[in-house]
């Protein structure tokens, strides 16, 4: 029996927190961006005070990456390696940032830093995800947990450095710099993925099975999948623009409070992580959603 070696298993670790540092950290921090072109010193003349329409940017970004999965699996389900198609999505996810530094209107930020950095965002997030949990048997909820937890991580990171950017260096520059950045760091963990040829059958199709998709099991899946991936993002884009504006904090205090809540949910995905090992997946989800909605009698 194929097993992978020590080396590789801690290099693709390594590869999947920092992919999951670059797309889901820029995700989280985007209230960060959010604040700063709805208020007074902005650069996009109609996104001042509009906090609904901007933070769709942000919405439709981060809906492409978690909705990518319907393009992106059938791509490199197909393919015979799929470091092309992670490179063509940094190379899109990046160019999508910085050509929002150009942006001077509201609908130049959903193309760039919405459409274009979402398609991006989604061919270079869903092979990692994908593939990893192939090569971790035992320990793969660990593994998984450790990767994730490169999103808070990456908020914790990002959030006062690109508040910092945005401060001395102003929002342009500070978009072409994390773009740039993303683009340099993301073609090393491209190259790092590499696909194993058991983990799709032979013959397997890649299209859309209506029959699948038409049973309850599915569309209730589905349906909890979107309720969670919604309600996810809320506090992330608001966080900073509710403490500036109605806090009365400053922008770099926003970004720490952002940072603090990224730091805490790092910590929590590694710990789901080896709950989910040693107690079991379904019995970790009940446990969680059980924290989550307490009983009522719990506030008497």
């Amino acid at each position: 029996m194929w097993r992978p070696s020590r080396q590789y298993q801690a290099i693709l670790l390594l590869a999947g927190f920092t992919m999951i540092f670059h797309v889901i950290g820029i995700n989280s921090i985007y209230g960060i961006f959010q604040e700063f072109y709805t208020s007074s010193s902005t650069n996009i003349e109609d996104a001042r005070g509009q906090d609904a329409l901007v933070s769709l940017v942000g919405t439709i970004g981060t809906g492409l990456t978690w909705s990518g999965s319907i393009y992106a699996n059938p791509l490199f389900a197909r393919a015979k390696s799929v470091q092309p198609i992670m490179l063509a999505g940094v190379f899109i996810m990046s160019m999508g940032i910085v050509l929002a530094s150009f942006s001077s209107r509201l609908w130049h930020l959903y193309l760039t830093q919405g459409i274009l950095y979402g398609i991006g965002a989604a061919l270079y997030y869903f092979p990692v995800l994908a593939l990893t949990p192939a090569y971790f048997d035992k320990h793969r909820g660990f593994a998984l947990g450790l990767i994730l937890s490169g999103a808070g991580v990456g908020g914790l990171v990002l959030s006062p450095v690109m508040s910092a950017l945005i401060t001395k260096l102003g929002i342009r520059w500070a978009l072409r710099i994390l773009g740039a950045w993303n683009f340099v760091m993301g073609i090393p963990v491209s190259l790092v993925v590499q696909k194993r040829g058991s983990i799709y059958t032979q013959g397997r199709t890649t299209r859309v099975d209506l029959n699948v998709a038409k049973r309850g099991t599915f569309i209730w899946q589905a349906f909890g999948a979107f309720l969670q991936a919604g309600g996810n993002v809320v506090p992330t884009y608001f966080l900073t623009t509710y403490a500036v504006s109605v806090l009365g904090y400053s922008a770099s205090k926003g970004a720490v409070l952002l940072a603090i809540y990224n730091a805490v949910n790092s910590v929590a995905r590694v710990a789901m992580g080896v709950l989910a090992d040693r107690a079991g997946r379904q019995n970790t989800l009940i446990i969680s959603v059980r924290r989550l909605y307490p009983s009522p009698a719990s506030h008497i």
